[in-house]
C-alpha cells in the first residue's frame, strides 16, 4: 500500500529485482523527506519515522483523490466507509468517495485502517 511504503512500513520484500527497486525508492524518499525536514524549523527535531508519519497524515486525503480521479462514476470501495459509525456505514456511491455529505467528512478518504498490520487487511 502506499501509505505503508511512505510510512517505511510495507511488508512486501518481493524478488531481487523488486528489492533494488525498493531500496532505490526508499533513499528517494529519505532525500524528500530530509528536504521537507530543512525546510522548516519545527520539523528538523523529528526522526525519520516520525517525518514520514507527518507527511502522510497531511497529504493522504490528496494522495487518495488522486488515485480516485479517473475511477469510474460506479466505482465503489470494497467495505462500507461512508457514515459516522461502523454498524451504519455504507457503501462509497461515486469514485470510491463519501461525497455529497454535509459534515467535514463529505470527501473522507476510506483509509481509516491505515494502521492495521498489512497481514491483517
Amino acid at each position: 500500500d502506499i501509505g505503508d511504503i511512505v510510512r517505511g512500513k510495507d511488508l512486501y520484500s518481493g524478488n531481487n529485482k523488486e528489492k533494488k527497486q525498493r531500496k532505490q525508492l526508499d533513499d528517494n524518499l529519505k532525500t524528500i523527506f530530509d528536504k521537507i525536514k530543512k525546510s522548516d524549523n519545527k520539523l528538523t527535531s523529528l526522526k525519520d519515522d516520525q517525518i514520514r508519519e507527518y507527511w502522510w497524515e497531511a497529504n493522504r486525503e490528496t494522495i487518495w483523490k488522486a488515485l480516485t480521479c479517473h475511477a469510474p462514476p460506479d466505482a465503489q470501495y470494497f467495505r462500507g466507509t461512508c457514515g459516522s459509525d461502523e454498524k451504519n456505514s455504507t457503501l462509497t456511491p461515486n469514485k470510491c468517495r463519501c461525497e455529497g455529505a454535509k459534515s467535514a467528512k463529505a470527501d473522507q478518504v476510506p483509509t481509516y485502517f491505515d494502521y492495521v498490520p498489512q497481514f491483517l487487511r
